[in-house]
């Protein structure tokens, strides 16, 4: 694990950016395409949109980039609350990525079906191969959760690498996510977390008690792949050990 602490949001951003398109650029060239599961929220929109920008856009062929998501919420993708919307406004539709390209969950589905219908989308997409990614981006909530991996859900026990339909109890309403291990299989795994709000967050999963059920983000522990965290220094700042 590695953490990359910067002065400035603005900093954070750039550095993940700049980290997205040196895994694209590495994977493209050892694997001819760029698998990439996206996080949802305010926090990546920001990413989203600097890697759209004049600054970054043609420093990636676009073309051999695959996107999924690694959650989304049970809402039509029309819906405000859709982060397919808020990727399709901010990255897709400023770059004209292809539709084929682009791995949306059906939300017209029962939740449960949803799940199974994405998992076989990412099945066919890694054909006989195991379905790992070559990057998941991760952003973390200030209860702890990360993808729809929240507290004392039924998720954060799941044992297989698949989608799961997942109810948030305090919200009375259903996500559609990723399991810790597929995201675990990740070649590469990013948290973006910036702001005072999510500072104790941070130090609960990274230094405190191993403890699934309130902190979940704790469970992303990949065997193989790296995990970097992108960090400005109000949310590193309740670490005791904060040295990048």
């Amino acid at each position: 694990m590695k953490l990359n602490i910067h002065n400035t949001v603005d900093e954070v951003l750039q550095n993940l950016a700049l980290h997205f398109i040196d895994s694209a650029n590495a994977s493209i060239g050892t694997r001819g395409r760029f698998s990439i599961a996206l996080s949802g929220g305010s926090s990546p929109e920001k990413l989203y949109a600097l890697l759209a920008s004049p600054a970054f856009n043609t420093k990636v062929e676009w073309s051999k980039i695959y996107f999924f998501f690694g959650d989304e919420r049970y809402v039509p993708l029309n819906d405000d609350q859709s982060n397919f919307k808020m990727v399709d406004q901010v990255l897709f539709q400023p770059l004209q990525i292809d539709q084929s390209k682009i791995f949306a969950v059906n939300t017209t589905l029962q939740p449960d079906e949803a799940a199974t219908d994405y998992m076989q989308k990412i099945t066919a997409h890694f054909m006989e191969e195991e379905p790992r990614f070559d990057l998941v981006l991760l952003g973390l909530g200030d209860n702890s959760h990360t993808a729809s991996l929240f507290p004392h859900t039924t998720i954060l026990h799941e044992t297989a690498a698949t989608i799961k339909a997942v109810l948030i109890p305090e919200q009375q309403v259903y996500r559609i996510s990723f399991t810790a291990p597929l995201i675990n299989l990740a070649r590469r795994i990013s948290f973006l977390v910036y702001g005072g709000g999510k500072a104790q967050a941070v130090a609960n999963i990274l230094e405190g008690d191993y403890d699934i059920e309130n902190f979940p983000a704790q469970l992303i522990v990949p065997q193989e792949g790296e995990v970097k965290w992108f960090l400005d220094k109000a949310a590193a700042a309740s670490l005791e050990n904060n040295d990048d």
